[in-house]
């Protein structure tokens, strides 16, 4: 580790004279935190867009009368539409509506089950980055203060212009690591929230798709 002059006290300079094992670190530390911004962005492009399909949605299911009433829809909701659609088309007409909407609970809940792991998908990176970059950037100041020790001892000086640089490195990594920590627990607690309601929604539209369905039903077993 080579000293370091006064100007050289940049986050900067400290990387470049920075062991080896530190500046690793600290690469690895950037990255995750470059990770963290970008699932951010991602998600919640995705996430909106999910959003709107479903607002609109909702809005068709709550004002239909029937499922022929309902072409066109998008997203999550057309496949639970179109699983309702298959799933009367199987049972026929001759089968009890009780047994038909049973099934067809099954149905959308699977579908409702593989949104929401959709849309938590990419998340779970987040929680990973919050709980270890702390411990990841810890152990960058712990390797670079034991170097400066060593530094110390090979000098045989304690002179604090002479400690200060390698200890200011060391400290860097923590900095960094807090730095890659906290932007990922509030965009995962943020992101959590999102999904929370996106799953909210889905339920809703899944009950509804279950009303529109079961009224059918109840009306053609009614003419018969």
């Amino acid at each position: 580790m080579s000293d370091l002059v006064v100007s050289d006290l940049t986050p900067m300079g400290m990387y470049h004279n920075a062991d080896a094992v530190v500046q690793a670190i600290l690469l690895i530390l950037v990255a995750a935190s470059v990770v963290s911004w970008t699932v951010l962005f991602a998600k919640g492009v995705e996430l909106a867009a999910q959003r709107v399909r479903l607002g609109r949605a909702l809005m068709r299911l709550r004002a239909a009368s029937g499922l022929d009433a309902l072409a066109g829809l998008g997203g999550a909701a057309a496949r639970m539409l179109a699983e309702a659609r298959l799933e009367i088309e199987a049972s026929g007409a001759t089968l009890p509506a009780a047994g038909v909407k049973e099934r067809l609970a099954l149905r959308i809940a699977r579908i409702e089950a593989g949104e929401g792991r959709r849309a938590q998908r990419g998340t779970g990176v987040l929680a990973t980055i919050g709980a270890v970059a702390p411990f990841v950037g810890l152990f960058g100041t712990v390797w670079g203060i034991m170097n400066s020790f060593v530094s110390i001892a090979q000098s045989q000086t304690t002179n604090l212009a002479v400690v200060a640089p390698g200890i200011a490195e060391a400290l860097l990594a923590t900095a960094v690591g807090l730095g890659a920590a906290i932007p990922a627990v509030v965009i995962y607690n943020a992101l959590g929230r999102v999904v929370a309601a996106q799953r909210a929604g889905l339920a809703d539209a899944g009950a509804l798709v279950l009303a529109i369905a079961g009224r059918d039903l109840d009306r053609a077993q009614g003419g018969a």
